[in-house]
């Protein structure tokens, strides 16, 4: 048998019952474009953390206070670990070659009230004149917290771009006053949007003078984070390595076992990205369940098909057909129709995708990969469900085929 007569007999075939192959297929349709929607998601989801993660800032090493461990996040290592990173850690951390910034924080969620009665609830952070430098952050009005205002413990704040939206709505915040807790703070700039990071949103903050809010708002004498710019990202692991030692010879703990973590933007990135694709792979798996469906219903069609096809079988074998040509017919059958679904699966995905975009504003990724995949898996499902109809038709005795009512 030519391929240009299987590809007519099969083309044939499953247009004589349009409806029947159609609803045949849906399955297929579903399950395919469910899968390339929620990897396109998850690929959308893993870039849009990786380029957060990166905006951080450069080069960056975070020291936490307490012990990060592996599904229970940050805990007490049973030293008062809550409390541990302290300013005199600041200068310890300093003297470690390769160390360009250090930007020590202390944050707290207050209330923040504008003139006009405009309150929200937002993060604020004290912090240094470093801070830009470390977390790559610049100001778009106004100024930042100048080194004579961390030791006058001065009242003023730098606001993030959604934190002066929302007080001050399109007018001009530099100059006016605000109250965090019940505390008086002048304006003195405002920052450059970045956009969320998805656990975090740098653009909802207020940045204090840590000295302001370790005296004043917060009345802590310890530290939330530790940020540190490394000069070189090959010096990374280096000045990670000293700067355990270092702390572990001011806090008297030992190296093995501290009362802090310290966390690579690597470290980071990669647990959030083994997050995102573990949900991905779960939800890929659940919508791939349609897909088996799918495959069971081609092979019942199939299996329909050979019993209402059974005199055309005998007829074929009859005048020379061999179990080859049947078994090939059937199994084009069964692979076109796969394919016909992977392809309206594959315009139903990345139809899905953008919409997910377009309402929502949630990064997806149609990548060259899950349309691969879709097609291999098409195929796949066609040869593994149209196999033994195949087999069944092209064993059929002509003579009884024949003879069949």
């Amino acid at each position: 048998m030519f391929i240009s007569d299987l590809f007519e007999e099969t083309y044939f075939a499953i247009s004589a019952n349009k409806t029947r192959s159609g609803l045949t297929i849906l399955g297929i349709v579903i399950g395919i474009g469910s899968v390339i929607a929620m990897i396109s998601i998850g690929q959308g989801a893993s870039g849009q953390i990786q380029s957060s993660i990166e905006g951080l800032g450069s080069n960056l090493l975070t020291i936490m206070p307490g012990v990060v461990q592996p599904g229970r996040g940050i805990v007490s290592s049973g030293r008062g670990a809550a409390e541990t990173l302290k300013n005199e850690d600041i200068e310890v951390l300093r003297s470690i070659a390769g160390v360009a910034y250090i930007s020590p924080e202390l944050q707290r969620r207050f209330q923040i009230v504008s003139p006009a009665g405009n309150n929200t609830n937002s993060t604020i952070i004290g912090a240094t004149a470093e801070y830009p430098l470390v977390k790559n952050v610049s100001v778009e009005q106004g100024s930042f917290i100048l080194e004579n205002q961390l030791r006058s413990m001065s009242r003023v704040a730098v606001l993030g771009p959604t934190v002066a939206k929302d007080l001050f709505a399109d007018s001009d915040p530099i100059g006016k006053t605000i109250r965090i807790n019940k505390v008086n703070f002048k304006v003195i700039g405002v920052l450059q949007a970045k956009g969320g990071a998805g656990f975090f949103n740098p653009d909802d903050i207020v940045l204090v003078p840590l000295t302001t809010m370790q005296k004043i708002l917060a009345g802590a004498d310890f530290l939330s984070t530790i940020a540190i710019s490394v000069q070189e990202k090959n010096l990374m692991s280096q000045v990670q390595d000293e700067a355990v030692v270092a702390l572990s010879v001011k806090h008297r703990v030992d190296p093995q076992n501290p009362d802090f973590s310290i966390l690579s933007q690597a470290d980071i990135l990669g647990a959030l990205t083994q997050i995102t694709d573990t949900f991905t792979i779960f939800l890929a798996a659940v919508a791939g369940i349609s897909l088996i469906v799918g495959g069971i219903g081609i092979m019942n069609m199939m299996m329909t098909t050979v019993t209402e096809r059974t005199r055309e079988i005998g007829l074929r074998k009859a005048i020379g057909a061999k179990r080859l040509d049947i078994s090939l017919q059937f199994l084009a059958e069964a692979v076109m129709l796969t394919f016909l679904g992977g392809a309206v699966g594959i315009i139903l995905g990345a139809g899905l995708a953008y919409g997910v975009t377009f309402f929502t504003g949630m990064a997806t990724k149609i990548s060259l990969f899950s349309i691969i995949l879709a097609f291999s898996v098409s195929a796949g499902i066609g040869i593994a469900f149209g196999y033994w109809p195949a087999q069944k038709a092209a064993k059929l005795n002509p003579i009884e085929a024949l003879r069949y009512e």
